[in-house]
Protein backbone atom coordinates (compact mmCIF):
# COMPACT_ATOMS: atom_id res chain seq x y z
CA UNK A 1 0.00 0.00 0.00
CA UNK A 2 1.12 3.66 -0.97
CA UNK A 3 1.55 6.14 1.41
CA UNK A 4 -1.00 8.08 -0.54
CA UNK A 5 -3.57 5.34 -0.33
CA UNK A 6 -2.58 5.00 3.30
CA UNK A 7 -3.25 9.07 3.35
CA UNK A 8 -6.73 8.37 1.93
CA UNK A 9 -7.89 5.47 4.02
CA UNK A 10 -7.14 7.83 7.34
CA UNK A 11 -9.36 10.74 5.83
CA UNK A 12 -11.80 8.38 5.06
CA UNK A 13 -11.84 6.56 8.30
CA UNK A 14 -11.23 9.66 10.32
CA UNK A 15 -14.73 11.33 8.58
CA UNK A 16 -16.63 7.61 9.26
CA UNK A 17 -15.33 8.05 12.80
CA UNK A 18 -16.22 11.20 13.44
CA UNK A 19 -19.79 10.91 12.42
CA UNK A 20 -20.70 7.13 13.91
CA UNK A 21 -22.21 7.77 17.07
CA UNK A 22 -21.17 3.87 17.99
CA UNK A 23 -17.71 2.13 16.65
CA UNK A 24 -17.31 -1.46 18.42
CA UNK A 25 -13.66 -3.54 17.97
CA UNK A 26 -13.68 -6.95 17.95
CA UNK A 27 -10.94 -9.78 17.79
CA UNK A 28 -12.12 -12.16 14.41
CA UNK A 29 -8.55 -14.54 14.84
CA UNK A 30 -9.55 -17.64 13.32
CA UNK A 31 -12.43 -16.58 11.58
CA UNK A 32 -13.71 -18.49 8.47
CA UNK A 33 -14.03 -15.80 5.18
CA UNK A 34 -17.44 -17.32 4.51
CA UNK A 35 -18.45 -15.94 8.16
CA UNK A 36 -17.22 -12.47 8.07
CA UNK A 37 -18.78 -12.31 4.86
CA UNK A 38 -22.24 -13.44 6.88
CA UNK A 39 -21.40 -10.34 8.97
CA UNK A 40 -20.67 -7.91 6.27
CA UNK A 41 -23.98 -8.99 5.02
CA UNK A 42 -26.18 -8.80 8.12
CA UNK A 43 -24.41 -5.67 8.79
CA UNK A 44 -25.44 -3.99 5.61
CA UNK A 45 -28.96 -4.74 5.88
CA UNK A 46 -28.80 -2.79 9.52
CA UNK A 47 -26.57 0.23 7.79
CA UNK A 48 -23.44 -0.81 9.84
CA UNK A 49 -19.98 -0.53 8.36
CA UNK A 50 -17.90 -3.17 8.56
CA UNK A 51 -13.71 -3.23 7.59
CA UNK A 52 -10.67 -4.77 9.20
CA UNK A 53 -8.26 -2.40 9.36
CA UNK A 54 -4.71 -1.79 10.32
CA UNK A 55 -4.31 -0.81 13.71
CA UNK A 56 -2.28 1.91 13.39
CA UNK A 57 -3.92 3.36 10.46
CA UNK A 58 -6.86 2.81 12.63
CA UNK A 59 -5.19 4.67 15.48
CA UNK A 60 -4.35 7.65 13.42
CA UNK A 61 -8.02 7.79 12.36
CA UNK A 62 -9.28 7.88 15.69
CA UNK A 63 -7.05 10.62 16.70
CA UNK A 64 -8.17 12.55 13.79
CA UNK A 65 -11.01 12.19 14.49
CA UNK A 66 -10.85 12.99 17.95
CA UNK A 67 -11.87 10.30 19.85
CA UNK A 68 -10.35 8.79 22.61
CA UNK A 69 -7.43 5.69 22.25
CA UNK A 70 -8.05 2.50 21.82
CA UNK A 71 -5.36 0.07 22.60
CA UNK A 72 -4.87 -1.45 19.32
CA UNK A 73 -3.67 -4.53 19.67
CA UNK A 74 -3.62 -8.40 17.43
CA UNK A 75 -6.07 -8.72 14.39
CA UNK A 76 -9.30 -6.43 14.97
CA UNK A 77 -12.30 -5.86 12.70
CA UNK A 78 -13.69 -2.45 13.61
CA UNK A 79 -17.90 -2.18 13.04
CA UNK A 80 -19.56 1.49 13.47
CA UNK A 81 -23.08 3.14 12.71
CA UNK A 82 -25.24 5.42 14.49
CA UNK A 83 -27.70 3.67 15.74
CA UNK A 84 -25.83 1.96 19.34
CA UNK A 85 -28.60 -0.75 19.93
CA UNK A 86 -28.20 -2.16 16.05
CA UNK A 87 -25.20 -2.04 16.14
CA UNK A 88 -24.85 -3.45 19.21
CA UNK A 89 -27.29 -6.47 18.78
CA UNK A 90 -25.75 -7.16 15.46
CA UNK A 91 -22.70 -7.55 17.19
CA UNK A 92 -23.80 -9.83 19.81
CA UNK A 93 -25.73 -12.18 18.21
CA UNK A 94 -22.35 -12.82 15.66
CA UNK A 95 -20.73 -13.22 18.80
CA UNK A 96 -22.81 -15.40 20.37
CA UNK A 97 -22.73 -17.52 17.25
CA UNK A 98 -19.58 -17.22 16.39
CA UNK A 99 -18.04 -17.49 19.73
CA UNK A 100 -14.78 -19.59 19.53
CA UNK A 101 -13.27 -17.29 16.51
CA UNK A 102 -15.12 -13.86 17.44
CA UNK A 103 -15.12 -11.66 20.29
CA UNK A 104 -15.77 -8.24 21.61
CA UNK A 105 -12.83 -6.04 22.73
CA UNK A 106 -13.77 -2.08 22.96
CA UNK A 107 -16.21 0.07 21.82
CA UNK A 108 -16.70 3.84 21.55
CA UNK A 109 -20.16 4.80 22.18
CA UNK A 110 -20.95 8.93 22.08
CA UNK A 111 -17.20 9.10 21.83
CA UNK A 112 -16.82 7.38 25.51
CA UNK A 113 -14.62 4.27 25.88
CA UNK A 114 -17.38 1.39 26.76
CA UNK A 115 -16.33 -2.39 27.62
CA UNK A 116 -17.94 -5.36 26.75
CA UNK A 117 -20.20 -5.60 28.93
CA UNK A 118 -21.89 -2.32 28.23
CA UNK A 119 -21.97 -3.68 25.01
CA UNK A 120 -23.89 -6.26 26.04
CA UNK A 121 -26.43 -4.51 28.18
CA UNK A 122 -26.92 -2.61 25.60
CA UNK A 123 -27.90 -5.05 23.13
CA UNK A 124 -30.62 -6.20 25.08
CA UNK A 125 -32.59 -3.03 24.64
CA UNK A 126 -35.45 -2.62 22.55
CA UNK A 127 -34.87 -1.10 19.33
CA UNK A 128 -36.34 2.23 17.49
CA UNK A 129 -39.15 0.27 15.72
CA UNK A 130 -39.68 -2.19 19.11
CA UNK A 131 -40.39 0.84 21.37
CA UNK A 132 -42.31 2.87 18.71
CA UNK A 133 -44.61 -0.36 18.79
CA UNK A 134 -44.65 -0.31 22.00
CA UNK A 135 -45.86 3.58 22.61
CA UNK A 136 -48.30 3.19 19.90
CA UNK A 137 -49.99 0.15 21.59
CA UNK A 138 -49.76 2.48 24.67
CA UNK A 139 -51.60 4.94 22.65
CA UNK A 140 -54.12 2.95 21.30
CA UNK A 141 -55.27 1.05 24.31
CA UNK A 142 -57.59 3.97 25.69
CA UNK A 143 -59.38 3.64 22.42
CA UNK A 144 -59.58 -0.43 22.32
CA UNK A 145 -61.12 -1.09 25.45
CA UNK A 146 -63.51 2.31 24.99
CA UNK A 147 -64.95 -0.01 21.58
CA UNK A 148 -64.58 -3.35 24.11
CA UNK A 149 -66.83 -1.59 26.64
CA UNK A 150 -69.19 -0.33 23.58
CA UNK A 151 -69.33 -4.08 22.18
CA UNK A 152 -70.06 -5.67 25.38
CA UNK A 153 -72.40 -3.12 26.03
CA UNK A 154 -74.40 -3.71 22.66
CA UNK A 155 -74.06 -7.86 23.37
CA UNK A 156 -75.65 -7.55 27.18
CA UNK A 157 -78.66 -5.09 25.80
CA UNK A 158 -79.50 -7.68 23.06
CA UNK A 159 -79.39 -10.77 25.13
CA UNK A 160 -81.72 -8.97 27.79
CA UNK A 161 -84.05 -8.02 25.09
Amino acid sequence: MTKQEKIQIVEYLSAEFKNASALIVCDYKGLQVSHLEELRRTSKVANIKVQVIKNTLASIALKNAEQPDLALKDTNIFLWADDQIALSKVVCKFADAHSEHFSLKTGLFDAEVVDTQHVISVSKLPSKEELIGMLLSVWTAPARYFVTGLDNLKKQKEENQ
